[in-house]
């Protein structure tokens, strides 16, 4: 299964310039748990949950004067629309993020969560186990064939 068949494509961003409480308001009221900031209208970063309650909690300043880009993950992890899910979550893994934003070159298509992953996890076990019926069938054809 390909990264393109469970992204999420309403990407929600906010410019580098905003504030964290900007960023958390349009986190709130998209329903969504990060925002990817851009410079200039090039992603250049992420503002996650995590990162606004550990900008909060460190600088013990309201959020309306904390600058996003004091605040967001940068450098930005992606992934390419065409990765399988497998190397996607591999890069999950060794990046030690739980999103990846999905870039064609250097524009933005969309967001891969661990969530949708989780969600499209009886697609994945679908296609693992027609995978697995695919290649038992192949190599029983092939026995016959050499019979």
């Amino acid at each position: 299964m390909l990264v393109e068949e469970v992204m999420t494509t309403d990407l929600v961003t906010c410019d580098v310039g905003a504030t964290v409480r900007d960023a958390t308001e349009s986190m709130l009221r998209n329903r969504i748990g990060s925002v990817v900031v851009t410079d200039g209208g090039t992603p250049a970063g992420i503002l996650t949950e995590s990162d606004v309650l550990h900008a909060g909690y460190v600088t013990d300043d309201p959020l309306s004067s904390i600058p996003v880009r004091e605040a967001a993950s940068a450098p930005l992890v992606t992934v390419r629309p065409s990765a399988t899910l497998r190397s996607a979550t591999e890069r999950m893994r060794s990046e030690g993020v739980k999103k990846l934003v999905v870039v064609d070159g250097v524009t933005p298509e969309g967001i891969v969560t661990t969530q949708d992953i989780v969600d499209n996890y009886a697609g994945i076990r679908r296609e693992v186990r027609d995978l697995a019926t695919d290649a038992t069938g192949w190599s029983e054809r092939s026995d016959r064939l050499r019979d």
